[in-house]
């Protein structure tokens, strides 16, 4: 091999390990702007686990208060009891026509069952005269 050739390869294998470089750099960065806003939204985490858990906390006393057992809600909507236990855990909640067949089933209004879920409603402004 002539001294020209290993003196390209050398620069390719320079140039190789500079883009590896600059790749490894830049998934830095993306990893730590991605935990900076991930810090940053706390606050809003933390409001969707309020919002899930008195969900959940409302499926569970609807429940209770008929005295059913979670796998008798799942036979009777179709579903797996797991799924009964994650909607009253709160690490998951009911698509709309489970949570219509829930109401149906617990004698109540499915507004009744997500009045829980929405967030306490601020002082309405003054109405305009």
């Amino acid at each position: 091999m002539s001294m020209t050739g290993i003196l390209l390869f050398a620069a390719a294998y320079i140039l190789f390990l500079l883009a590896v470089f600059a790749a490894v750099v830049y998934l830095f960065i993306l990893i730590v702007k991605a935990l900076k806003k991930y810090i940053a939204s706390k606050e809003v985490r933390e409001e969707k686990k309020a919002v899930a858990k008195s969900l959940g906390e409302a499926l569970k006393e609807n429940r209770v208060r008929c005295q059913m057992t979670q796998e008798f809600v799942a036979e009777t909507l179709g579903v797996s009891r797991q799924s009964v236990s994650k909607w009253e855990n709160g690490s998951s909640d009911p698509n709309t026509s489970n949570l219509i067949a829930l109401a149906k089933l617990y004698k109540v209004s499915p507004e009744a069952l997500l009045q829980c879920a929405e967030p306490a409603p601020e002082e309405a402004p003054p109405a305009a005269p």
